[in-house]
């Protein structure tokens, strides 16, 4: 079953050497998403950073968090119609 959930990025967070140019001339970016087993304080379920190097992780250097997200609330439906 699939589900939908919401979020926002930083997106000046972003670093541009961290952008990559595909063929069809388009601007990438490797990411990194997360899903908690359970949500935080503020019912995150998950975070999404820059995806590290090799060299970046075996450094230890510190990720670039570029936000997080939750499960999408399903809003009740309404039973007052008309029709």
């Amino acid at each position: 079953m699939s589900k939908l959930y919401s979020g926002s990025i930083c997106v000046s967070e972003i670093p541009k050497d961290k952008l990559t140019t595909a063929k069809n001339g388009k601007l990438y970016i490797n990411l990194d998403i997360w899903v908690n087993d359970t949500p935080d304080q503020f019912e995150n379920i998950g975070s999404i950073s820059v995806r590290q190097s090799k060299e970046e992780r075996e450094a230890k250097s510190k990720k670039i968090y570029l936000g997080n997200f939750k499960p999408v609330q399903k809003k009740e439906e309404s039973s007052d119609l008309p029709f």
